[in-house]
């Protein structure tokens, strides 16, 4: 489960050589900041729970605008690599249940891990769109705050909160993921745009 094969630079290099817009680059930072705390907080391994928030949308920049090849082209580009079967599963994993991707939508997650990403990518752009809301800020952002931009469905609205909630099948109540995701953005603002 540790032996990833390729560097954490060499994957930001792989997702740079892709046509990113800058607010997806920071979207991929920013699950790949809560997946290290989250692997932090149940004693799992940090680089690969790390690579995988970071990986997860590998092929966003070549399938956003035809859905149906989203998490499908990402096995090829992770195979290519050195990625095994389990960490090209986990990255698909995200995309279970989306009606858009035929080959996924039926699929169910099953494990710690693949709750985590999707709860830990979902959340990011509600996190996301408060800070922009707050003027750029993350800094003084509160859990109370952010609770109540979770249960305002028309605040971020394409953010599924059922997604979200798929933390608490972690064992991990969702204020103290909403705590912790703040957190460990915060460390991490200066390289998405936010204060």
């Amino acid at each position: 489960m540790n032996n990833l094969p390729i560097t954490r630079e060499e994957a930001i290099n792989l997702l740079k050589s892709m046509p990113q817009l800058k607010s997806d680059m920071n979207h991929y930072l920013e699950t790949e900041a809560i997946m290290r705390g989250l692997a932090e907080k149940f004693g799992e391994a940090i680089d690969y729970w790390g690579m995988l928030g970071l990986l997860h949308d590998v092929d966003w920049a070549l399938t956003k605008s035809d859905w149906s090849e989203h998490c499908i082209k990402a096995v090829e580009i992770l195979k290519a690599k050195g990625f095994d079967e389990e960490f090209v599963e986990n990255v698909q994993s995200h995309g279970y249940g989306f009606d858009e991707i035929q080959m996924l939508k039926d699929k169910k997650r099953n494990s710690k891990i693949q709750h985590s990403l999707t709860a830990a990518e979902t959340l990011t752009g509600i996190i996301y769109a408060y800070a922009i809301m707050r003027g750029k800020k993350i800094s003084g952002m509160e859990v109370k705050g952010l609770k109540k931009k979770f249960k305002d469905k028309s605040f971020a609205a394409n953010c599924n909160r059922e997604r979200i909630n798929e933390i608490e099948l972690t064992g991990l109540p969702r204020a103290e993921f909403f705590a912790l995701s703040i957190e460990t953005i915060k460390k991490i603002k200066d390289n998405i745009g936010l204060a």
